[in-house]
């Protein structure tokens, strides 16, 4: 075989067995006898008719066609012509028409063999569009600047570019920062064309887009502090939040909530990363588009001020010395002592919270909070299965065992016999569990098992909240199974619980100023002494006034990476 042939492994077996069948042949065997007995002999095993007068590098090449028929393969061989009788010839006869030497026939490199076209199905950064025209764009941009003074825009002007690149409004913060705009306060046409033909070459959809304008320089994805810029613009310019707009100091905690929810949504690996994967199978750019387009509330699942209020709220009620973090007796008041403190336990145990004050200081920070009352008032979500799932399985194994199971269900019996209600017993309890489930293996619960079921809120209630396990029995179970196929005709429970919370909120601020008017007309004198309690005075202003001086100090300080760490 030549040394410059390389086979594959399985070609050269092949080879191998017929080089060994031609070793075999009569005519081989005769052959190589003759040349053998010729080269004892001193004889001249080449042509009658070859010519060597001193041509020495024509013995050289003879001598390697020697080499090459007692060592090549058999397609390197004329076989035929030795071996047909009908040919006539035999090894000896064989001869060359001219004078020059009949070289061994060399193998001819195999043609590579055409493989079937499998056209390109992985597209991470967008499926190319072939209508798309990048020149066309590129020009209304450019136009758009030319009609700016000195051809430069600022963060008020991105809406004519955000316009012009075809893109939703509210794209134009992100667009501004990309090109540079918050190191000088505007951007030239000739930067800003730069980045967004390099951004229309190599990105193709609008999720892979949206990361690359907000994302840290070569990260392929969104952490919760890149998206502060962009939503620090929907509160400076929403024409729905101009009365929050004025309150800069609350900036901060709508932002937090707006990250939060979104990561509680889009981030479905809990990595704290979010990946132009997630972004494509959520449904956060399609509120974004929308937010030019109707009333901010109407994001129930984003940007909604009213879900803000309630969760803010909830949270301010608790947070006793208003320091903005909450510890497990603070939670635990939440709902009247609804949750379970052994829950409530795993839930400052790290299972299901980021920060480090959860562990060393027994704290959660109002950006775990969010995730907390998300998860409590609606555990039909995929997110919210997986926060309480995590928070139950004690030993991290992935599956909820009949101890786990009855870990915690022994404090909901505690607390029903302390109300003088007879709690049922945990092997009845079981089997109702494992008949709404129906786990793929006995005496094992999974997430997957808890995600087919579309009853998982009950079986969380049963061992989380008593308030609403107790609910949960005195309904009827055909209006609980009617219900569960109607699920996506209806509100979420998240988005009844927060209207129902809103409208309780508004209508005590109401009242309560209602009673202030009256009060203060009635009772004058007292006007001057109510105006200098701090506390009184603290306790009756409008939201936006909540917090006191120390906490609206601490806010107008805060550092984001206590929410997003």
């Amino acid at each position: 075989m030549p040394a410059n042939k390389v086979l594959q492994p399985v070609l050269k077996l092949k080879v191998d067995e017929l080089f060994q069948c031609w070793l075999s042949e009569t005519p081989t065997q005769l052959l190589l006898k003759d040349y053998l007995r010729r080269i004892k002999n001193g004889e001249n095993v080449l042509p009658e008719n070859f010519d060597d007068s001193g041509d020495a590098s024509r013995m050289q090449s003879a001598n390697k066609m020697l080499d090459s028929l007692s060592l090549s393969p058999p397609s390197a061989l004329p076989i035929g012509a030795f071996s047909s009788p009908r040919s006539g010839l035999t090894p000896r006869t064989y001869r060359s028409s001219g004078s020059r030497l009949v070289q061994p026939k060399r193998e001819e490199p195999r043609t590579p063999t055409i493989s079937q076209h499998i056209p390109k199905f992985y597209f991470p950064k967008g499926c190319p569009k072939a209508n798309i025209n990048v020149d066309s764009i590129i020009s209304k941009i450019e136009k758009t600047f030319s009609t700016l003074p000195n051809e430069r825009a600022s963060l008020e002007d991105m809406v004519k570019v955000a316009k012009a690149c075809e893109c939703p409004l509210y794209w134009k913060a992100p667009l501004f920062y990309a090109a540079g705009g918050d190191r000088t306060r505007y951007v030239s046409v000739h930067k800003f064309v730069a980045m967004w033909r390099k951004v229309l070459q190599t990105c193709h959809d609008d999720a892979v887009k949206f990361v690359q304008l907000l994302a840290k320089p070569g990260c392929a994805y969104l952490e919760q502090e890149d998206l502060i810029p962009f939503l620090q613009d929907v509160v400076n310019t929403h024409p729905h939040l101009t009365f929050l707009r004025e309150a800069s100091e609350f900036h901060s905690r709508y932002i937090t909530t707006v990250v939060q929810r979104i990561f509680y949504i889009v981030n479905r690996s809990w990595s704290g990363r979010i990946t132009c994967a997630e972004l494509r199978k959520s449904n956060f750019l399609q509120h974004v588009a929308l937010l030019e387009e109707e009333d901010i509330n109407q994001s129930t699942d984003y940007f909604s001020y009213e879900h803000f209020y309630v969760i803010y709220c909830k949270f301010w009620e608790l947070d006793a010395d208003h320091d903005l973090y909450v510890d497990e007796q603070d939670l635990s008041k939440h709902n009247d002592h609804a949750i379970s403190s052994r829950i409530i336990e795993r839930i400052f145990s790290g299972a299901v919270t980021r920060g480090r004050k959860a562990q060393k200081e027994g704290k959660i920070s109002y950006a775990d909070f969010v995730w907390f009352l998300l998860s409590e008032e609606d555990k039909k979500t995929q997110t919210s299965i997986e926060y309480w799932f995590r928070c139950m399985d004690l030993d991290g194994d992935g599956v909820l065992s009949m101890y786990e199971l009855e870990y915690f269900y022994e404090e909901q019996c505690q607390k029903m016999e302390s109300m003088a209600i007879e709690p049922l017993p945990f092997e009845d309890c079981l089997c109702q569990m494992l008949d709404l489930v129906k786990p793929q293996s006995d005496g094992k619960i999974t997430l997957h098992d808890l995600k087919k079921c579309k009853q998982a809120n009950l079986f969380f209630d049963t061992f989380i909240n008593l308030d609403k396990y107790l609910d949960h029995e005195q309904k009827d179970p055909f209006s609980v199974l009617r219900v569960g196929e109607n699920e996506g005709q209806e509100l979420s429970d998240w988005e009844k619980y927060a209207a129902e919370e809103y409208a309780i909120l508004v209508a005590e601020e109401a009242a309560t100023e209602q009673w202030n008017d009256g009060y203060d007309a009635e009772l004058n004198t007292l006007e001057t002494d109510i105006a200098n309690d701090k506390s009184y005075a603290m306790d009756k202003r409008a939201f936006l006034d909540l917090a006191s001086e120390e906490s609206q100090a601490d806010i107008e300080e805060y550092d984001y990476e206590d929410d997003f760490e």
